[in-house]
């Protein structure tokens, strides 16, 4: 069965089907390609893949296919968001005078 290791040393399996780690997305674009009746198996086609770590929420994008090195994810606590933004406004304060 397929697998990676998180960074939190978690091993995530994404062969089973259906696979409780992994998520299937599309783009907006992608989707209004398709109207009226259509083939769920074309949909599944255009769809992406991501596995999401259940330990410590980490996503692996698979862009290209299972064949290609997923990108990584990591989430960020929203202290951190807030940090950013308040520096973004003091460096904004400085630069106006």
């Amino acid at each position: 069965m397929p697998s990676l290791t998180c960074g939190c040393g978690e091993i995530l399996h994404y062969g089973e089907i259906p696979c409780p780690n992994e998520w299937l997305f599309i783009s907006d674009v992608e989707f209004d390609k398709f109207s009226g009746a259509v083939d769920a198996e074309e949909i599944y086609k255009a769809m992406k893949s991501l596995i999401k770590c259940g330990r410590c929420g980490t996503m692996w994008f698979f862009w290209n296919g299972f064949q290609a090195e997923p990108q990584q994810y990591v989430p960020q606590p929203k202290w951190h968001l807030s940090n950013q933004k308040n520096n973004e406004l003091k460096t904004r304060k400085k630069m106006m005078g």
